[in-house]
C-alpha cells in the first residue's frame, strides 16, 4: 500500500470528519478539526493514499516545550499496517525539531493496542483521569514522554 504523510489542510476536513465519526464515540466537528490545522501551536498530519484517501491522522498541540497529542485515528480497514507507527514517528520527529521536551496524551483504559503503540515510542503511563470518556464511560490513562 502506497501512501504519503502530509500536513492536514482544509480540503482534508470532510474526510477527517468522517474518520472521526468512524473512530470515536464523540467525534470532533469540522470546526474543531479546522482549529487544529498547522500553525504556530499545532502540527496536524495525515497519511494519504496516492488517490487522496485519508487513511489516518495525528495531531499535536504545543506551547513552548510542552506538547499534547490530541487524537490519533486510523481507518479500521487500514489498522495493523503500521500507519499509526509511521504517523507517531513523524510527529515525534517534528516535536524534536520544535524542541518539545514533554508530550502527553490520553488513551482509553481498554485500548490496549494504542497503549502498546505509545509504549513502543517511549510514552509511560503516569496517571488516570476518572470517567474521562463518554459512550461508553471509561477512564483515560495519561501517558507521558519526556526527555528529562
Amino acid at each position: 500500500m502506497e501512501y504519503r504523510i502530509v500536513n492536514a489542510e482544509e480540503h482534508h476536513i470532510p474526510q477527517l470528519e468522517e474518520l472521526e465519526k468512524t473512530c470515536f464515540s464523540v467525534p470532533w466537528t469540522a470546526q474543531q478539526l479546522k482549529s487544529q490545522l498547522r500553525d504556530k501551536n499545532h502540527e496536524f498530519i495525515v497519511a494519504e493514499s496516492t488517490d487522496g484517501e485519508i487513511l489516518a491522522y495525528v495531531g499535536l498541540m504545543y506551547v513552548l516545550d510542552e506538547g499534547e497529542i490530541s487524537n490519533v485515528a486510523v481507518k479500521p480497514e487500514y489498522r495493523r499496517l503500521h500507519l499509526g507507527s509511521a504517523l507517531i514517528e513523524e510527529i515525534l520527529r517534528r516535536a524534536e525539531n520544535l524542541n518539545i521536551n514533554f508530550i502527553s496524551l490520553e488513551v482509553r483504559e481498554s485500548n490496549i493496542p494504542a497503549q502498546q503503540l505509545y509504549l513502543k515510542y517511549g510514552f509511560k503511563p503516569e496517571g488516570l483521569r476518572k470517567n474521562y470518556y463518554d459512550f461508553p464511560k471509561e477512564n483515560a490513562i495519561i501517558m507521558i514522554k519526556s526527555k528529562k
